[in-house]
């Protein structure tokens, strides 16, 4: 049986949430509060995020113990130079001109393998705050693609400290989910790529053997599980039939159908909760 999500919890007792540092798409900020909800009893747990993406999730539970993961290495190396102090020093502003220079500087440290370095990372928070859409999209080549963003103002942050101390606590992996470490214990979160056409997980995509091979991994991970999908017939028959509790959500965002737009729908499929 498919339920209407009533899980919540008013506020975190780990006190405010940490707005996320970069813009995300698809980004789990609106669905926090449920996953508080599923969490809380279980705050001795390691927290596991197998599609880590803009960390809402982590940064609003705050756990004391967490594996973030993404297969994203920019990103990753992103968020390891703010463990590590990340003050940009690079000039930031809304420029078109200056956008393109930054965007052919990031590609030429990429292809020199230096992708790793500070000014890689400072390049990266730049081009996710100036580009379109906030989006991260990169060609064959491996070189960062998207083009300059419309927008009446962009701000932009130089002082990473109030993430330090959390970061700290918390470990950064840049693998493909079935290569993550997971112990028995652990409490893991997956908020794979929604089973759409088109979408770009890595250069070769997220096929419907990577939703299929995910399910079947998390179902027999003896902890407590929680998946976040697109709520498509197939995902859910998949979730159903792999004996998943299905949970049913409006998200906040819209589909069309016929020129009829909707509210999408989310599906939690939860497993040893």
């Amino acid at each position: 049986m498919i339920q209407p999500l009533s899980l919540t919890i008013e506020g975190s007792p780990r006190g405010s949430s940490l707005p996320p540092p970069l813009k995300w798409a698809g980004g789990k900020r609106w669905l926090a509060p449920h996953l508080l909800s599923l969490y809380e009893p279980h705050r001795h747990r390691r927290w596991v995020e197998l599609f880590a993406g803009g960390l809402a999730a982590a940064l609003a539970l705050q756990p004391e113990r967490a594996l973030l993961n993404d297969i994203n290495p920019h990103l990753i190396n992103f968020y390891r130079w703010i463990q590590r102090g990340l003050e940009i020093t690079l000039p930031l502003r809304y420029d078109k001109e200056l956008y393109y220079a930054y965007r052919r500087r990031f590609n030429e440290l990429i292809r020199q393998g230096l992708w790793e370095t500070q000014e890689a990372a400072m390049l990266f928070y730049y081009l996710n705050r100036t580009g379109y859409n906030g989006l991260c999209r990169f060609n064959r080549k491996g070189e960062f693609n998207v083009p300059f963003g419309k927008y009446k103002k962009v701000t932009y942050q130089e002082d990473f400290s109030i993430y330090k101390e959390l970061f700290q606590k918390w470990e950064f992996s840049s693998l493909d989910f079935r290569q993550v470490n997971l112990q028995p214990d652990d409490f893991v979160y997956a908020d794979p790529p929604y089973d759409v056409e088109f979408t770009k997980y890595s250069p070769e995509g997220f096929s419907w053997q990577d939703q299929t091979d995910l399910a079947q991994l998390l179902a027999r991970h003896p902890g407590p599980v929680v998946i976040s999908n697109q709520a498509t017939e197939r995902i859910l028959k998949l979730y159903k039939d792999l004996e998943y509790k299905l949970y049913l959500l409006p998200a906040p965002r819209r589909i069309s159908c016929d020129g009829n737009r909707q509210k999408a729908l989310e599906v939690l499929a939860l497993r040893n909760l």
